[in-house]
């Protein structure tokens, strides 16, 4: 019974990751929550205004997933918190990078509070 609620919040978490990666800004205002910060593949700490300034700025429109995902897995940390992990390669680029968010249930909806990206040559 649990291994089959944690395919279930795997497959959710999975869909969450992926509505991320449209960078529409409901979808970013949505699923990323007030304190979310993201230590960079460069390096630099970003936080959810920088994500949202960034994406209106750029103007991205057209709502497809730049990356091809693989390796997704989830593993739970506490009754309300998830720790997702996957790999990332980007479709422009082929650019590789180990991905891990930390997702947190607030008010009955699951928000990301933080993500980091390594870049990786594997």
């Amino acid at each position: 019974m649990e291994k089959e609620m944690l395919d279930v919040l795997e497959e959710h978490i999975f869909e969450l990751e992926k509505r991320l990666m449209t960078y529409k800004l409901n979808e970013l205002t949505a699923l990323l929550a007030d304190d979310f910060y993201e230590f960079g593949s460069s390096g630099a700490v970003i936080t959810k205004k920088t994500v949202m300034d960034a994406v209106r700025h750029t103007g991205k429109k057209d709502g497809s997933i730049p990356f091809v995902v693989t390796e997704f897995a989830v593993k739970r940390l506490a009754i309300d918190t998830v720790l997702a992990t996957y790999k990332t390669e980007k479709h422009s680029d082929q650019k590789r990078t180990w991905r891990s968010s930390i997702w947190k249930l607030n008010d009955g909806n699951w928000q990301m509070i933080f993500h980091q990206g390594t870049p990786t040559t594997l």
